[in-house]
C-alpha cells in the first residue's frame, strides 16, 4: 500500500513537472515566433569625416512633438545598486537619487506595446533622439523611418573608473545592470504617477527585438553588456567611443571570470568569437583620437584597438554590426553623433514590426 502511494505521489510529482515544463517551453515557443529579415544592408566597416555636419533629421523640423517627463529614484530603495557596494572607493562620491529621463513621442498610442530605447548617462543626447523621433516616425520613406519607441534615460549612479558607482554599473561584466534596468527602472516608468496621468495605458513591449540600449564610454560598455548577458531582455545595441577596456573593479567577483573585464570581449580570450552567437543586432562606433589612442595592447587600455578589435570578433561570428570609425574625432565627441545619430538608429531599427 506504501508503496504504490509513493508510486502515485512520484507519478503526480513527474506529470506536474511535464506540464510545468511544456508550459515553459511553450512560453519560450512562443516569445520566438516574432521574426525580421532586416538583410545586410549597410551592415560592415565605415569611416566618416574628418568634415562632420549635422544631419538635418536630427534638428527640429516643426513636426508634432511628444511629452517629456523626468523624475528620481532614490539609490538606498533599489535592491540591486543600493550604492553601498563593498568595491566602492569611498573617495568618489555616490550620488543620493538619479534622475530618469522619458520621452514619449507623438507618434505612441495609448494601450499599445511600446518598443523603447534605454540610454546611459541620461539625459546624454537625449535632445538629438527627441528630434530623430519626431521627424522619423512620419517619414514618407519606409526605408527611413523609425517605429514609435519610448526613450527612457536613465543617469548614472556617480563619478567614474574603478571603484566608482558608474563604473560599477556600467563596466562589470554581468547581468546586474540588466537585471536593474528590466527590473527596477522599467516598473518605475510604468507606475510613476505624471506618466500614467498623461498615458493610462501605457504600456512596453516584452519583445527583446523591441528593445534596444544606447550609451557613449563605459555606458557604451554597458549597452553591449546587456545584451550579451540579456539577449532575453535587449537585442538592439548601439554604443559609441565603447569602453571595451579593462575598467571592472579589481576586486570585483567578476574578475575572477572576466580578468581583465570589458577588455575580454576582444583578448586572448576571445569572449565574442568562443561563444555561441546571441540573437544581437549591434552597432559600435571609435573615433581616431579616442581615450589612449598610442597605449600599447599590454595596458589593456586602448580604445581605439579595443573598438577595432571588437568589430573584427562582431565580424568573424557572423552577427548583424555595424563599424563607424570617427577621423578627426575625440571619445565620445558631439559632431559624431550630430552627423550619424539618425542613421545609426535607423540601421538600430531596421526589420522591426511593431505589435
Amino acid at each position: 500500500m506504501l508503496l504504490k502511494s509513493k508510486f502515485q505521489s512520484n507519478y503526480t510529482c513527474c506529470l506536474i513537472t511535464i506540464v510545468v515544463v511544456g508550459f515553459a517551453s511553450n512560453i519560450v515557443l512562443s516569445a520566438e515566433k516574432y521574426t525580421e529579415n532586416p538583410g545586410a544592408e549597410d551592415n560592415g566597416n565605415f569611416v566618416i569625416g574628418p568634415e562632420y555636419k549635422i544631419d538635418p533629421d536630427l534638428t527640429d523640423q516643426g513636426n508634432p512633438k511628444g511629452k517629456n517627463f523626468e523624475f528620481s529614484m532614490p539609490l538606498a530603495e533599489s535592491k540591486i545598486f543600493p550604492g553601498d557596494d563593498k568595491t566602492l572607493d569611498p573617495k568618489k562620491p555616490v550620488r543620493e537619487s538619479r534622475k530618469i529621463f522619458v520621452y514619449v513621442p507623438a507618434a505612441y498610442k495609448d494601450g499599445t506595446k511600446a518598443p523603447i530605447l534605454v540610454t546611459q548617462d541620461g539625459p546624454s543626447r537625449l535632445n538629438l533622439i527627441r528630434n530623430a523621433l519626431d521627424n522619423l516616425t512620419v517619414s514618407k520613406d519606409p526605408k527611413r523611418k523609425l517605429p514609435a519607441f519610448i526613450v527612457i534615460a536613465v543617469q548614472n549612479g556617480g563619478n567614474d573608473g574603478k571603484g566608482s558607482e558608474r563604473g560599477l554599473e556600467y563596466d562589470t561584466m554581468s547581468d546586474r545592470y540588466a537585471r536593474f534596468i528590466n527590473d527596477e527602472v522599467l516598473p518605475a516608468v510604468l507606475k510613476n504617477a505624471e506618466i500614467r496621468a498623461a498615458y493610462p495605458k501605457i504600456a512596453f513591449t516584452e519583445n527583446p527585438w523591441g528593445r534596444a540600449t544606447m550609451g557613449c564610454s563605459s555606458g557604451g560598455a554597458a549597452a553591449l553588456t546587456i545584451g550579451w548577458f540579456r539577449p532575453d531582455l535587449f537585442r538592439r545595441l548601439i554604443t559609441y567611443s565603447g569602453t571595451f577596456v579593462d575598467q571592472q573593479d579589481d576586486d570585483a567577483p567578476e574578475e575572477a571570470k572576466y580578468p581583465l573585464g570589458a577588455w575580454e570581449y576582444h583578448s586572448s580570450m576571445k569572449l565574442i568569437e568562443k561563444s555561441e552567437k546571441k540573437p544581437l543586432r549591434i552597432f559600435t562606433h571609435v573615433a581616431e583620437n579616442d581615450l589612449r589612442a598610442k597605449d600599447p595592447e599590454e595596458t589593456y587600455h586602448n580604445w581605439v584597438m579595443a573598438n577595432k578589435r571588437t568589430a573584427a570578433a562582431l565580424k568573424a561570428k557572423g552577427y548583424d554590426y555595424r563599424y563607424i570609425f570617427s577621423r578627426g574625432t575625440r571619445h565620445c565627441d558631439r559632431k559624431v553623433f550630430e552627423q550619424t545619430l539618425a542613421d545609426t538608429l535607423v540601421w538600430a531599427w531596421h526589420g522591426y514590426r511593431p505589435e
